[in-house]
């Protein structure tokens, strides 16, 4: 970074510049965990030595959030994946079953909107399709923030939730899905090539709520292309140029995601392990009657504490995907 020509090159220098602040804070955050360590031996030793035993709650205390803190670390350094500090594209579908799968859906955008809220991390809508009583039929976000990827990789899969659905005037039982996808996205310097001639692009008046221009003018874009069948719409945005970028960015997204599980799957054939994520075949369980159960059928990590799960604390289930993760590839 010291080279004069280092700036000749912004975009390259940008990236440079962000794996270094990656690194210094990493360096950071070890030298402040053994910083603590080493005030917290020196303040027992006394204590020991003194026989002060109001020495004892001090030290638990900060030793409990010590604890916790390198077990954060430990996760962190755990993202090793090509793409794992990129940010996350996160789609989610509501499955059959109407409004109460809508809700459902719009229930777990919710989730995930307070677990990046609470993590420090940007969202921004890059499509919103609203149910037609209740919930929303998909939406797709953009969260923004190192590791973001790396983390929510984890929630890609069918999620299936069972409770007394509010909309079925009867009290009866169902049983919701819906489907999450996630994508890193990617920057300029990954090649994705797509060539205009394949591409299809549809405009139309953007539905829902929104004030007087939402309705007047055909904002909202639709493209396909056609090679693969891809189609990806935005109409969060006001104008038609502002939609147009984003769908360029989540096709991107797709397409190098798309090439991405082609070469999984050749791979894991030729081992004999691939197995599809498919409709029906949920990652986790979110049980609100006859009793409370959030659990993960992956890793068989699992919590009582439903509403707190539904307000975003799920890195239990991310850290347990993340270390059976880890522990497959060893």
């Amino acid at each position: 970074m010291s080279d004069p020509a280092f700036w000749d090159d912004p975009d390259e220098a940008q990236k440079i510049s962000q794996e270094v602040t990656r690194l210094k804070d990493g360096i950071s955050q070890y030298r402040d965990l053994a910083g603590r360590y080493s005030d917290m031996a020196t303040l027992w030793q006394l204590g020991m030595e003194e026989d002060d035993e109001s020495v004892y709650n001090e030290v638990t205390t900060a030793l409990t959030a010590l604890e916790r803190d390198i077990e954060h670390l430990e996760l962190t350094l755990m993202l090793s994946g090509e793409y794992d500090a990129n940010n996350a594209i996160l789609t989610l579908h509501a499955g059959a079953g109407g409004t109460e799968a809508q809700d459902w859906a719009q229930m777990l955008l919710r989730m995930y909107v307070r677990w990046a809220e609470q993590n420090n991390y940007k969202v921004e809508t890059m499509d919103f399709l609203a149910g037609d009583e209740a919930g929303v039929k998909s939406a797709t976000i953009l969260i923004s923030g190192l590791n973001a990827y790396g983390y929510l990789k984890a929630e890609k899969g069918v999620h299936r939730l069972v409770r007394i659905s509010p909309f079925d005037a009867s009290g009866r039982r169902h049983t919701s899905f819906a489907a999450v996808d996630v994508m890193p996205e990617i920057d300029d310097s990954v090649e994705v090539n797509i060539n205009p001639a394949d591409l299809r692009v549809d405009t139309f008046r953007a539905g829902g709520a929104g004030g007087q221009h939402i309705n007047k003018t055909d904002s909202a874009v639709r493209m396909t292309h056609l090679p693969t069948g891809i189609v990806v719409q935005c109409q969060s945005e006001r104008s038609q140029i502002q939609n147009r970028e984003q769908c360029m960015r989540l096709l991107r997204a797709k397409l190098f995601e798309l090439e991405r599980r082609k070469q999984a799957e050749k791979k894991a054939e030729l081992g004999g392990e691939y197995q599809a994520i498919e409709w029906g075949s949920q990652i986790r369980s979110y049980v609100f009657h006859p009793y409370n159960l959030v659990k993960d059928h992956r890793t068989a990590a699992e919590t009582g504490n439903v509403q707190a799960v539904m307000d975003g604390e799920i890195d239990l289930f991310i850290e347990a995907y993340l270390k059976s993760d880890l522990n497959a590839k060893e």
